[in-house]
């Protein structure tokens, strides 16, 4: 897959793209990454890409010639997708993730300052994403997060097959405990079922862990969550305990 990356700011991507399971990535060509500086688009001698707003008011605005021309630039006749981050996009989640990482190619446009020229939207902008209900400085870290969460799903990044397939939010719910030796540590030990050689009550006992984990952290995701009747008798044993619980105190 390749992911361009169009940023005010190309250092900031150094590291992250040349360490762990991004260098991976790279290295074993499932990843082609590029950081392109909107600034080289600017045909100001002071490399201009932001101006005052029009009708007044705090800040300053990017240019719609520069990024334009920068996106057209970087595209060429390509028809991939060309994803602004910004905090008025839609949420991004393990859906997308997924949806993002079936692409050949994917164009990331990171903003700074007060915003862009909504005729960049108008003209080169595809679809719009946020990683949630906050303001960030620059749309850099979003799209770091953005890549991490798609390169991950594409086979052969992370190495243990279907690992991806076991992460949080994957088959809709959060992800359950887990331990490693030591098996006893500051008076802690490990669940006897984990020691047992049964796998499939340690699979139950991980399911049930995962519905626990969900329901204490976040309950809204176990409205469309794909439960058993016996899965969703667990479900109601837990509501039971956290009733008695809140009565309690």
């Amino acid at each position: 897959m390749r992911i361009d990356v169009l940023t005010l700011f190309p250092a900031m991507f150094d590291g992250i793209m040349n360490e762990s399971m991004m260098w991976k990535a790279r290295d074993r060509n499932i990843l082609d990454f590029h950081a392109h500086d909107i600034r080289d688009y600017s045909q100001n001698k002071h490399r201009q890409v932001d101006d005052t707003p029009y009708g007044g008011g705090g800040g300053m605005v990017l240019k719609a010639d520069v990024v334009v021309r920068s996106v057209e630039a970087v595209k060429e006749d390509d028809d991939c997708p060309v994803i602004l981050m910004s905090p008025q996009g839609a949420v991004f989640n393990h859906e997308k993730a997924i949806a993002l990482s079936q692409l050949p190619r994917m164009i990331l446009l990171c903003g700074h300052y007060e915003g862009f020229d909504e005729r960049i939207r108008d003209l080169v902008v595809t679809e719009e994403l946020s990683i949630g209900d906050y303001v960030l400085t620059g749309g850099e870290l979003a799209a770091m997060v953005v890549i991490d969460a798609v390169i991950r799903q594409i086979p052969g990044v992370l190495g243990a097959e279907g690992g991806a397939d076991r992460d949080s939010h994957a088959d809709g719910l959060l992800e359950g405990a887990h331990y490693t030796r030591p098996a006893e540590f500051r008076g802690l030990g490990v669940p006897d079922i984990l020691k047992s050689g049964n796998h499939g009550a340690v699979d139950k006992w991980r399911r049930e862990q995962a519905i626990r984990r969900t329901w204490h952290n976040r309950p809204d995701l176990l409205r469309t969550a794909d439960l058993t009747e016996e899965e969703r008798y667990f479900l109601a044993e837990l509501a039971k305990e956290s009733a008695t619980k809140r009565l309690s105190e």
